[in-house]
């Protein structure tokens, strides 16, 4: 097998990784030290976990990568680990999507409220299609603001042929769901269906219309698409991310029905480097290192500083549809 390469998507920025094609899925390796290989996009391909794990790491270790640890998940509906490797717990935000009126019911009255006044204020959810317009309209979102939750937005000054096409991946097993308030799309949701699960690849509605409610609209159109089609699971991302456990992130989560499930991360070394290396935890990020009020103002630093360059930068001219 030769090294290939590809891109992968690093907060918001395409990185080219050396890639090879291992067991039907392609390994990737990113890092420095250590080199650490994992499946990509192992959120989103199917029959993501090894089918025979022995000889998956075996292939691995002796391939061109040259990784010094390998990474894989177990299901995550299967919470105790079923192979003699080391394992940390990872986690997801998930609501179980078998019954949407026992997912109605276990509901804050708060948030049943903001549902239906989504609707009460003119605001209609649907299954929508992926299409020129859809994508003009998704810009127009991206656009309402370079920073969102504290930080730089990705996708803000994205041309709307870039957007069709960041949205295109998985299309055969995704969909889209919009809010419109008066023939604007004010919010949407993109879900993949990975197996049994659905999965929230991006959730993203306009500020300037947040008084009619589009994140609620959008989760519970997104839970009782899931309930028609059988899925047993609506996942969205991480329950909580390292040792960040009071984001406002998480209490929104939760008012919307998320719990947290708990399933075993392996992390196999590969080489005397990548045993040094996971014996020291160096393979943990920032915010799994840290402890939680250090993490805490630092996000409250960048909030900061995000808010002061955005207010000093000179403004940008708005886009029209003929600069796309």
């Amino acid at each position: 097998m030769s090294l290939q390469h590809v891109a992968i998507s690093v907060k918001g920025e395409a990185v080219v990784v050396p890639a090879m094609p291992i067991d039907g899925a392609t390994v990737i390796v990113n890092g420095r030290f250590p080199r650490i290989a994992s499946i990509k996009d192992e959120s989103w391909v199917e029959n993501a976990v090894p089918a025979n794990v022995e000889r998956f790491i075996s292939a691995v270790a002796g391939c061109a990568l040259h990784a010094d640890i390998l990474t894989f998940a177990q299901e995550i509906d299967r919470p105790h680990p079923l192979h003699p490797y080391y394992f940390e717990l990872d986690n997801v935000a998930a609501v179980d999507t078998r019954s949407f009126a026992a997912w109605w019911e276990k509901l804050p009255q708060a948030t049943r409220k903001n549902c239906r006044r989504s609707e009460r204020r003119g605001a209609h959810t649907q299954v929508v299609t992926l299409d020129e317009q859809f994508a003009y309209q998704v810009k127009g979102i991206y656009d309402e603001s370079p920073i969102r939750q504290g930080r730089r937005f990705w996708h803000y000054g994205k041309d709307v042929e870039t957007i069709w096409r960041d949205n295109s991946a998985y299309l055969d097993r995704s969909d889209f769901i919009g809010t419109y308030s008066n023939g604007e799309l004010i919010g949407f949701m993109k879900m993949v269906y990975v197996g049994r699960y659905a999965k929230i690849m991006q959730i993203v509605a306009r500020s300037s219309h947040s008084d009619k409610r589009p994140m609620n609209a959008l989760l519970a159109k997104a839970v009782e698409q899931c309930s028609q089609k059988g899925m047993s699971h609506l996942i969205y991302s991480k329950f909580q991310y390292g040792n960040n456990a009071t984001s406002s992130m998480i209490e929104f989560k939760l008012r919307n029905g998320f719990e947290r499930l708990d399933f075993p991360r392996y992390f196999v070394p590969l080489t005397v480097p990548g045993r040094l290396a996971l014996a020291c935890r160096l393979h943990r990020g920032l915010l799994e290192i840290l402890p939680a009020p250090v993490i805490a103002k630092l996000l409250s630093l960048r909030e900061s500083l995000s808010t002061l360059r955005h207010s000093r930068a000179p403004s940008r001219p708005e886009s029209g549809a003929g600069d796309d």
